[in-house]
């Protein structure tokens, strides 16, 4: 099952809108045939694992990271393709949360004489697909924050000057964040001030994260350098804007509800889940970064911490506002330290969230 999540590992960065998913055939305690996901639209993990076993795949041991799928879509059912090949047993690590699945794939197996087993190795290869269950489960992505910041909690001096607070590792490290995501989301107010790219540069990897700019007045100049960048960019701004112009310079304009302080951030994550995006990393100022996690919308925070000091009249981390009481902290859980560089990398999860 490990060499299974290791093969699904393989569509990290490709498999969008698809989960990552791997397969091995076992036949004698010898591995006869393995496959992974690679594509949306393209064969699923079982059908390439089934061409490579053949004849062999009769009377064998399959162990699937995620359950075979019993619908048409793109491509035909995996379930129908695992009940024609007759394998002795299948095991299966993670259930499929997708409504048109979600134990139908493990009923045909079973209901064609099939031995099932659920549960192996799920931990892990649940970890590769967050946002696809996630978004099956609520029909929302899943949100990852990332933030650089000096040991003392700031992002940027007091006159915005915040390049390059951590080294080239961290930000090469970011890169990865950034091309496993469907999207990448940050202000008007970061584009004003940084002109960032958003976009992924991990070498060998083609697929560009969507990147979807926030801005309720539309303040973003058609200069703006994302713009210019290979990929799709989506801006969403407030009902009874005019996007004209941004939609000249090549992007795509959508008005949504306003919230408290901004766009409705609900409505922003209601609407990517429509579109199919499963994790989305959000890139942004205090301001915006603040209202994800007091709105309770953060899943999973990145944070890059520099071995520096830039002093208490920097720019801070969140914008949460006074917090007047210790029982009202925003409480997380350190998952993973890390040594990027001369740099440290947590990855945090708030208090109540798996």
């Amino acid at each position: 099952m490990m060499r299974a999540v290791e093969l699904a590992r393989s569509g990290l960065y490709s498999t969008d809108p698809n989960p990552r998913v791997g397969c091995v055939v076992v036949k004698d305690d010898r591995i006869v045939g393995e496959g992974w996901h690679q594509r949306a639209g393209e064969p699923h993990a079982e059908v390439f694992a089934l061409q490579a076993a053949g004849q062999a795949a009769r009377g064998a041991t399959i162990y699937l990271t995620l359950e075979p799928c019993s619908h048409h879509g793109r491509t035909p059912p995996c379930a129908e393709a695992l009940v024609r090949a007759a394998p002795a047993r299948v095991v299966v690590a993670s259930t499929d949360p997708n409504p048109r699945v979600n134990g139908r794939g493990l009923a045909m197996l079973e209901n064609a004489g099939i031995m099932v087993q659920t549960g192996l190795a799920r931990e892990q290869a649940e970890a590769l697909n967050p946002g696809f269950i996630k978004r099956m489960r609520c029909g929302r992505p899943w949100v990852r924050l990332k933030v650089a910041a000096s040991l003392d909690g700031r992002t940027a001096l007091a006159n915005g000057e915040s390049k390059w607070i951590t080294g080239e590792a961290a930000r090469q490290d970011v890169q990865q964040w950034r091309a496993r995501s469907s999207a990448v989301i940050t202000g008007s107010g970061t584009v004003l001030a940084d002109d960032p790219g958003l976009d992924q540069r991990l070498d060998g990897v083609h697929r560009q994260p969507l990147r979807v700019l926030l801005d309720s007045g539309l303040q973003t100049p058609a200069s703006a350098k994302t713009l210019g960048l290979p990929g799709d960019v989506l801006v969403f701004t407030a009902e009874g804007t005019d996007g004209s112009g941004l939609e000249s310079a090549g992007a795509r304009v959508e008005s949504l509800p306003a919230g408290p302080g901004g766009l409705s951030l609900a409505a922003v994550l209601d609407r990517l889940g429509e579109m199919e995006m499963n994790e989305v990393l959000v890139e942004a100022g205090a301001t915006l970064a603040g209202r994800f996690v007091s709105e309770g919308l953060v899943d999973e925070l990145v944070v890059y911490l520099a071995p520096c000091l830039l002093g208490d009249l920097s720019r801070g981390m969140f914008g949460l506002g006074q917090i007047t009481a210790l029982s009202d902290r925003v409480q997380l859980r350190i998952l993973d330290v890390a040594r990027v560089g001369e740099d440290l990398r947590l990855i945090l999860r708030p208090d109540g969230k798996n």
